[in-house]
């Protein structure tokens, strides 16, 4: 179900148990400022979720709340963990969901690193 990304950071999140190790995960990835593991539900053949280890329910709220040194770790992470997973030749597409209307299921910053095949269509229409 959709949120709402104005709301409050709630600690109680899926992602929030994943950072402090309450839920398992298949961890791909992790340094001082960002986590990726392994979508349980994968849309394509490469498919991990980045997120911050800061507290920001969205793009929006990191964007305007973060360090610059959250924000440039959050990026630079995104990127090795692609040149890592060898997408960057072939390419990939990165998508951060946010509020009711973009789809966002979760209120924590993350973004999806899709890769590995032909990905089509950013938007069916």
């Amino acid at each position: 179900m959709p949120i709402d990304a104005t709301q409050p950071y709630d600690d109680d999140n899926i992602f929030a148990k994943i950072l402090r190790g309450e839920i398992p995960s298949t961890k791909v990835y992790e340094d001082e400022w960002a986590y990726a593991f392994e979508d349980i539900n994968p849309q394509a053949k490469v498919h991990t979720l980045v997120i911050p280890k800061g507290r920001y329910v969205s793009w929006d709220d990191f964007s305007a709340q973060a360090s610059v040194e959250e924000i440039a770790g959050f990026v630079r992470a995104v990127g090795k963990i692609a040149r890592d997973k060898g997408l960057v030749e072939p390419g990939y597409r990165l998508l951060a969901n946010l509020g009711a209307h973009g789809g966002q299921e979760v209120p924590h910053l993350h973004v999806h690193l899709f890769g590995g095949e032909p990905l089509g269509r950013m938007i069916a229409k």
